[in-house]
């Protein structure tokens, strides 16, 4: 165990370095996006929510081709994605059933 602690205390993604405090700092993306699903579709910004999409989708790819490879970031932009998409989609809902009330009027 404790030789394990040291090997990855030691490594080139460990707590000693950005690829470690990076993606910790980034989660925070996650937890705020988790929060807003709860909010109502109208208060969605569909301008920032489509930035965070490409954000985590350019870092997805840079994740995958920095050397060493950070899983860890890469885990962290793929749950992001996956929140920022589903806000989207719900922001895109909204869109469509607030113009079809207008044209329905």
């Amino acid at each position: 165990m404790a030789a394990s602690l040291r090997a990855f205390w030691n490594s080139p993604v460990g707590p000693k370095t950005t690829h470690f405090w990076g993606p910790i700092a980034n989660w925070g993306f996650v937890a705020a996006g988790l929060v807003d699903t709860q909010k109502p579709p109208e208060q969605i910004s569909g301008n920032m929510t489509t930035a965070m999409c490409v954000y985590s989708a350019l870092f997805m790819r840079f994740a995958w081709m920095v050397q060493p490879r950070n899983y860890l970031l890469l885990t962290c932009h793929v749950a992001n994605e996956s929140v920022q998409l589903y806000q989207l989609s719900r922001f895109l809902g909204a869109e469509t059933s607030s113009k079809d009330k207008i044209g329905a009027t």
